[in-house]
């Protein structure tokens, strides 16, 4: 069987693209999806006597809303500090008293700000395209799960949120796997629900740098886990990375993943959508 590093004359070939839109057609959009966040992040502004005291004021708004407006609080007063950071409610308090001192000075948010009326198109493009990260993912594990049902469905079952949802924790999932690692979805054997995969999927529109070396290291972690696992067990669990876009033509990310198959001593596979057909058969999965 060809490995993954047998693909990289001709690498193009293999990759999928999961169309994005293009800029500047999604304004229009963007602007009626989010111009009453902006006429509201507008008002708090002009209510809140501070910047720390206009945080407090978006901590207390409400589900999606409160989202958006951390987004928009970021770009205009505080990008040091994550969304993710920045949406625990409880830690806002300490977040004020450790970055309170570099947050931009109020007076000077309200003179950059755009007016009510006409709210910065540039930040509605922003939000917009926030929506849709993580979408070309879900992209990616629904068609492999709908090829793989398609294909193996009668003998195998494949679990796992296709789209958004959370991931699968190993140690809840498998019997006696030691660690809480997360995994996409896991493929059994219908006839006795024996595992015989535990998969992992990415779609790379960009990859480089500390990002991709991290990305590595991360994998082969996953990969000695599971094959000491399967080693413990004697069940024959291998590991599948599906992986796909233009990312995996940036840089050494090619190379780096082809690596891995060599590193999972035949017990790993790199594929993406369009080697799906070739590489995963049915001798693979009970190998």
């Amino acid at each position: 069987m060809k490995k993954f590093k047998d693909y990289k004359v001709g690498a193009e070939k293999y990759i999928t693209f999961v169309d994005s839109e293009f800029y500047p057609d999604y304004i229009e959009m963007a602007e009626m999806m989010y111009k009453d966040i902006l006429v509201r992040f507008y008002d708090l502004v002009h209510s809140s006597d501070s910047s720390q005291g206009l945080l407090v004021k978006i901590s207390q708004e409400k589900g999606p809303t409160r989202i958006q407006l951390l987004r928009v609080f970021r770009k205009y007063v505080s990008p040091d500090t994550s969304v993710e950071m920045l949406k625990v409610k409880s830690k806002i308090p300490n977040i004020i008293l450790e970055f309170g001192d570099r947050f931009r000075d109020l007076e000077e948010v309200k003179l950059k700000l755009y007016p009510r009326n006409n709210p910065d198109p540039a930040i509605m493009a922003l939000l917009y395209e926030y929506k849709d990260r993580g979408q070309k993912g879900y992209e990616l594990t629904d068609t492999f799960f709908t090829w793989f049902e398609r294909t193996f469905g009668d003998e195998y079952e494949i679990k796992g949120p296709r789209r958004a949802g959370k991931d699968l924790i190993l140690s809840q999932e498998l019997e006696g796997f030691p660690y809480a690692a997360p995994a996409d979805f896991i493929i059994y054997r219908k006839a006795d629900n024996v595992p015989l995969v535990v998969g992992f999927a990415r779609y790379d529109s960009d990859r480089g740098g500390a990002q991709e070396d991290d990305r590595t290291g991360g994998n082969r972690d996953k990969i000695t886990m599971i094959n000491e696992y399967a080693e413990i067990t004697d069940l024959p669990v291998k590991v599948l990375f599906i992986n796909d876009g233009p990312g995996l033509l940036l840089g050494s990310m090619w190379n780096d993943y082809a690596s891995l198959e060599e590193y999972g001593l035949d017990n790993a596979m790199v594929c993406t959508l369009k080697m799906v057909n070739e590489r995963i058969t049915k001798e693979w999965l009970e190998s």
